[in-house]
C-alpha cells in the first residue's frame, strides 16, 4: 500500500512491490493475480484505514458543515503527517497513468465520486432539516468542499506544511459558510 501511495500505481513496478514484500514475481502473480489486483486490494485497505475519517465524521457530527470541517482538519494533517506518504492513495493514486488503467482509474473515480455524494447527502439533509436555508445548493457546496479536499492533497504532494494547508481550510471554510448561508454573519 505504501508503495502505490508513494509512487502511483503506474510509477509503481513490479520489482518495486515483490522486493517490498520479499517474495517472487510467481509468488505476487499467485497471491494476488497480478499488479492491478494487489493495487485493488490496497486501495481497499487504504480506505478502510486512512480513508474512513469521512464517513466517520459525516455520520458523526452534528451538522454538515461540523463534518466537512472535521474532514478538511484531519486531511490538512494526515496528508501532511511523518511515517506514510504525503496526499492520498485515491485523490493521487491514478495521476499519470495511460488508457492501459481503465479499471484502475474507474475504481479511483468512482471512490472520489462517492465521497462528493455522501457530502451532498449529508448537505442536503441539513438543508432538508432547516439547519440550512432551503436555497442551499448542495451539489455545490459537495463539490467546492470536494474540491477542497482534493486540492489539500495535491498542495501536500507538492510539500506543503501542515500550517499552510490549516490556513487553506480556514479560507475554504469561510467560503463554504457564505456560499452555504449567504445573510449569516462571519
Amino acid at each position: 500500500m505504501t508503495l502505490f501511495w508513494e509512487k502511483g500505481y503506474e510509477a509503481t513496478s513490479l520489482s518495486d512491490l515483490t522486493t517490498a514484500m520479499g517474495i517472487a514475481p510467481p509468488s505476487l502473480y499467485a497471491a494476488f493475480g497480478n499488479k492491478e489486483e494487489l493495487f485493488l486490494a490496497a486501495v481497499e485497505e487504504y480506505a478502510k484505514t486512512y480513508g474512513s475519517y469521512l464517513r466517520r465524521a459525516l455520520d458523526e457530527e452534528p451538522t454538515a458543515l461540523a463534518a466537512i470541517e472535521r474532514i478538511l482538519l484531519h486531511a490538512a494533517r494526515q496528508f501532511t503527517e511523518r511515517g506514510h506518504p504525503r496526499g492520498c492513495l485515491v485523490i493521487c493514486g491514478a495521476l499519470g497513468t495511460d488508457e492501459s488503467a481503465v479499471r484502475v482509474r474507474k475504481v479511483l473515480e468512482d471512490m472520489r465520486r462517492a465521497k462528493e455524494r455522501w457530502m451532498r447527502r449529508r448537505i442536503q439533509a441539513d438543508v432538508d432539516a432547516g439547519v440550512l436555508p432551503k436555497e442551499t445548493d448542495a451539489a455545490a457546496l459537495a463539490r467546492f468542499a470536494d474540491a477542497l479536499l482534493e486540492g489539500l492533497c495535491l498542495k501536500a504532494r507538492l510539500g506543503a506544511s501542515r500550517r499552510d494547508l490549516e490556513k487553506a481550510v480556514e479560507v475554504g471554510l469561510a467560503a463554504l459558510r457564505k456560499a452555504a448561508d449567504p445573510a449569516a454573519e462571519g
